[in-house]
């Protein structure tokens, strides 16, 4: 067998492997009867997978269905960077979720097949239903995707929507930027320049989408 064919096959092997590592399950929640919830990590076949620590989790926010990564809240103390955290069937942290509106707990869902991740940077990128990671993260700003394009920014700052009393009032604001434009689904820049969101948003005809 030729050095090239080994290759090939290993290659193969591998994808195969991975493929095949990925599986569905869904989170089944138990009530204690006060303030704690416990989470179960269970299979297509009703199967119990494991138990998740009461004390690391406090909120899932897609149970009950078959998934192949779950999103959940991780309590005080516990620290794998910002945005809501994904765990596949194994618990391996997979990436962290993109929280879609600053100010109140609401982390990212699939559109078009993709969901907003955030790295330690802060930067966002993209991940399929898979939890494969399909656009690494690189952007200061970015939307979902709407016909196979999504918005992204440059040079952001994060502005305050209205102005509080004081720093324990809720925090409400918004992203605005010195550039904007677009990528396609490959995560390829597309145009950007110093328009307005507004401007790229009629251009590319980009909708907010429905819930």
């Amino acid at each position: 067998m030729s050095l090239r064919n080994f290759i090939l096959i290993l290659v193969l092997f591998l994808s195969v492997s991975i493929t095949y590592g990925q599986k569905k399950f869904k989170v089944a929640v138990k009530e204690t009867g006060g303030w704690q919830e416990l989470f179960f990590l269970v299979d297509e076949k009703g199967k119990l997978i494991r138990k998740l620590d009461p004390d690391k989790y406090f909120m899932c926010f897609n149970p009950d269905e078959y998934v192949y990564f779950a999103i959940f809240g991780l309590r005080a103390g516990v620290d794998d960077g910002p945005g809501w955290t994904a765990i596949n069937a194994d618990e391996k942290v997979l990436f962290n979720v993109f929280n879609a509106s600053y100010g109140e707990p609401s982390p990212d869902y699939l559109v078009e097949n993709k969901i907003r991740i955030v790295d330690n940077r802060h930067l966002i990128g993209y991940a399929d239903h898979k939890g494969q990671i399909v656009i690494k993260p690189q952007f200061e700003f970015a939307t979902t995707f709407h016909k196979g394009k999504a918005i992204v920014g440059e040079n952001c700052k994060r502005e305050p929507l209205d102005t509080h009393a004081d720093e324990t009032d809720c925090n409400h604001s918004s992203i605005i930027c010195e550039r904007y434009g677009y990528i396609n689904e490959k995560g390829t820049i597309i145009k950007i320049g110093a328009y307005s969101f507004n401007q790229i948003m009629n251009e590319i005809h980009w909708e907010i989408p429905n819930e």
